[in-house]
């Protein structure tokens, strides 16, 4: 489906409150088209619509006029600049930006994860930033804790009376 008519579907999707459906369109049209910083703006507009700043200072991350605390958001969900390289779904080189700013912005953020990780790192090879992404380990479990333990044998409970019933129906279409 061609740019403009699916913008047109965005638009009216947002007029009849379908934000979902507008959210999933535009999406789609920023993975379409990575160097659109219109698109982008567009998107975190409809994430303002659903008061998630982490995901609005996502898409306004490349420009000049972006929200501190929404940059911020974006920044401490995606901690690591691996997370954030792979969250701006950006391709191909920084000099694709259509904007000074967004080209600085992409370039920091590819420099700061090339830093973390020890070696190069490319927008098209995600292969390349990969072990940023790993999430740290979970450090050892506490001990079982009497609501645990409880919540756990609640569910035994139920998963067996759940089956002694079905056994029942089955005998009983049988006879």
């Amino acid at each position: 489906m061609p740019l403009m008519e699916t913008l047109a579907r965005v638009d009216a999707d947002l007029a009849a409150g379908r934000v979902p459906i507008a959210r999933q369109r535009l999406r789609g049209l920023v993975s379409s088209f990575p160097y659109d910083l219109t698109l982008r703006r567009r998107l975190a507009e409809v994430y303002r619509l659903y008061g998630d700043a982490a995901e609005a200072g996502r898409w306004m991350y490349l420009e000049e006029d972006r929200d501190a605390d929404e940059a911020a958001a974006f920044e401490a969900r995606y901690g690591s600049p691996a997370r954030r390289m792979r969250a701006l779904a950006w391709r191909g080189p920084e000099a694709m930006a259509t904007t000074v700013f967004a080209e600085g912005q992409l370039v920091a953020v590819r420099t700061a994860c090339a830093e973390e990780l020890g070696h190069p790192v490319d927008w098209d090879d995600p292969d390349s930033y990969r072990d940023g992404l790993e999430e740290a380990s979970e450090g050892p479990s506490e001990p079982w804790s009497l609501s645990g333990v409880l919540a756990g044998v609640g569910c035994l409970v139920g998963a067996l009376a759940f089956l002694a019933v079905w056994v029942n129906g089955v005998v009983a279409l049988f006879d």
